[in-house]
């Protein structure tokens, strides 16, 4: 970089990013939060952050070796590149296509209700005080601590000393009638003047790798007052944590940088909360944290780089309580914020929450639940012994590694029908918009519908003896066209490729793996299984039937599935409102036992098995062995280092 600054305008949000000579365009993207995807956080192989250049193509480095790899000769003489790949070095307009823009994410915010005991952690006293004297000279903390003793029965607590600052002119604000705040029965966390035992809120942050969920609470009754959702600002850093995790080995500002993010939109949402409400910010006096284990660091400003590398060990496993005005958050200054214990390094504190809003540590039904995503979490068990596994799922179903994947966000064909005899398929959008591209649901049903119509056998391998015009042949292989380019939002047809099938046999493997592995461990089969849990956005839209078909879920009848929603933000919310769960979450997560998959000796067996439609012993089918064999081993790094 030669140190000169120049602007790089994002169309068609109009954005404008003033940077160094050099800089790339998704680096400038990211400094003003231009809607640009990037799957892979910049490592230049999910190919997702395409852009065009307009006007001066000169304005931009030439393309490079990993661009010609990635886009067509065609597109780059359009001037379509990676953002990840170009330098600026003068002014220059760079549009960003529909299909690369994250959009309109459709979040999960809802979830399952599941009662508890109301016995939040803070709670509040209004005491009227005997005023001091000559005769009675007590200093004003002694003098409130032995009226909570004395009018309340409350002993052996203790003052924050941040409260002491303002408790003088507090006392006596309003003739000495004040409201103590008190944390888990022994801290006076705040003293206010008058009565406001009526005013006591909480705030529950659920922190999902693509989307954030927020809940505030009121602790009187326990009832939610309102909520929000937003993406987590964290994609344009990598939409996987693995992506996360790299950026911030590159040093301490960069480890701080993404933990400053969420606490912004973490503050942000509780804006909008207390906005909506008339609650103010000092009337939410404890925050409960909730997310997968990388979140969890990040959140706390933990140093999250050996979750990376084995054996994936966590910094700490126990519930975190830390003080509000300590990690920026902007609840009373003297709150509490509490994350909820993980269990290891790829099952976090939102398993945790899962199983505590189930309640499967108190059933005596045999559950096994799902949270599929990037990383997909499956835990089985009752109240006699709970295992879980994390599954190398991979970012497949989120978009990455497929030609025309995307989240499901506005324009994603989300559900997918093909007719067996004619090949015609029908699908939906959505918010019911021209299709832009192609969600993970749908990827599911494609499968699906694919093996029931005869275009893909048991191997997943498309059958090139059909004659359609939907299914051809192209320089990079056999594909299926589900939207012709006259009916798509992109002016191109959206396609599903013989390696895109490839892609979700990996993620559908990976998923049936691990439930057949804790299945063996446990010693039961799927006739045992009681309950079927499926939590999370993906789960809450993906057809159990089709799901079901390809392998990703076992053999169960349906009747049998319940779909949860946001189980995490129910569980969180569990915990504001009861310490009784507070304590649950740290049994749960003591007493779940973490099953590490690449560990077993039947795994490599096991999930080459699972790469069949649903699921087949291998060694009874040697051709089809040595085809799925070809694809490669299960990666024994984390889930998102791998590729075909």
């Amino acid at each position: 970089m030669d140190g000169k600054e120049i602007e790089v305008i994002f169309q068609p949000d109009g954005k404008r990013s003033r940077v160094k000579s050099g800089t790339n365009v998704l680096e400038a993207a990211k400094l003003v939060g231009a809607d640009l995807a990037s799957i892979c956080g910049g490592k230049s192989i999910c190919g997702k952050c395409r852009i065009i250049i307009k006007g001066n193509r000169g304005s931009v480095g030439p393309p490079t070796s990993i661009e010609k790899s990635l886009i067509s000769e065609e597109d780059l003489s359009e001037g379509y590149r990676l953002a990840c790949q170009t330098p600026v070095f003068s002014n220059v307009t760079v549009k960003i296509p529909k299909n690369s823009r994250t959009g309109q994410q459709r979040l999960q915010i809802e979830g399952i209700e599941t009662p508890t005991t109301l016995e939040p952690s803070v709670e509040k006293y209004f005491l009227e005080l005997p005023k001091p004297s000559l005769q009675d000279p007590k200093a004003d903390a002694e003098r409130l601590l032995g009226e909570l003793q004395i009018q309340k029965g409350l002993i052996n607590l203790r003052i924050d000393p941040s409260v002491l600052q303002s408790l003088p002119s507090i006392l006596r604000s309003d003739d000495w009638k004040v409201t103590v705040v008190l944390l888990q029965g022994e801290t006076v966390i705040a003293v206010e003047a008058g009565d406001t035992t009526n005013r006591i809120f909480g705030y529950v942050l659920d922190i999902g790798t693509t989307k954030l969920a927020a809940y505030l609470l009121d602790l009187k009754s326990g009832k939610v007052v309102a909520v929000t959702s937003s993406m987590n600002p964290q994609i344009h850093y990598g939409e996987d944590v693995i992506a996360r995790i790299t950026y911030t080995m590159k040093g301490s500002k960069e480890k701080f940088e993404l933990h400053q993010v969420i606490i912004n939109s973490a503050n942000e949402l509780l804006k909008q909360l207390v906005e909506r409400t008339g609650v103010k910010n000092d009337e939410v006096y404890e925050a409960i944290v909730v997310g997968n284990t990388v979140m969890h660091h990040l959140f706390l400003n933990i140093d999250p780089q050996f979750l990376g590398l084995s054996p994936y060990t966590p910094a700490v496993r126990r519930g975190i309580d830390v003080k509000s005005s300590s990690i920026g958050m902007n609840i009373n200054p003297h709150g509490n914020v509490y994350t909820l214990p993980v269990i290891a390094g790829f099952v976090g504190a939102d398993t945790v929450a899962d199983i505590l809003a189930t309640e499967t540590h108190k059933r005596s039904e045999l559950c096994l639940a799902f949270d599929i995503g990037t990383n997909t979490e499956v835990f089985l068990g009752n109240k006699d012994e709970i295992l879980a596994c994390s599954c190398a799922s991979g970012p497949a179903l989120e978009g990455a590694h497929v030609k025309h994947g995307m989240r499901a966000a506005t324009g994603a064909i989300e559900k997918v029908t093909i007719d067996p005899d004619t090949f015609a398929v029908q699908y939906w959008t959505v918010d019911n918009t021209k299709p832009c591209g192609i969600c993970g649901s749908a990827m599911v049903d494609i499968l699906a519908e694919m093996l029931k119509a005869g275009v893909i056998d048991v191997s997943g391998k498309m059958k090139r003896n059909i004659t359609s015009e939907r299914l051809r042949t192209v320089s990079t292989g056999v594909e299926f066209v589900l939207a012709y380019k006259d009916e798509t939002a992109t002016a191109e047809d959206i396609t599903f490729s013989q390696k895109d099938v490839r892609e979700i046999q990996l993620a559908k493997a990976a998923i049936h793996t691990g439930t057949v592995t804790l299945m063996k461990k446990k010693g039961v089969n799927e006739a045992d299984v009681d309950i079927v849990f499926i939590a999370g956005a993906f789960g809450s839209y993906i057809d159990p039937e089709n799901a079901r078909i390809i392998g990703m879920y076992p053999e169960i009848p349906l009747e049998r599935v319940r779909v949860i929603g946001n189980a995490a933000g129910t569980g969180g919310r569990m915990a504001l409102v009861s310490k009784a769960s507070i304590a649950e979450a740290e049994q749960i997560s003591r007493k779940v036992k973490y099953v590490e998959l690449a560990a077993e000796a039947s795994f490599q067996a096991e999930y080459l098995n699972s790469f069949a439609l649903p699921y087949a012993d291998l060694s009874k089918y040697p051709e089809t062995s040595e085809l799925l064999k070809s694809l490669g081993k299960y990666p024994e790094k984390p889930p998102f280092y791998f590729t075909i």
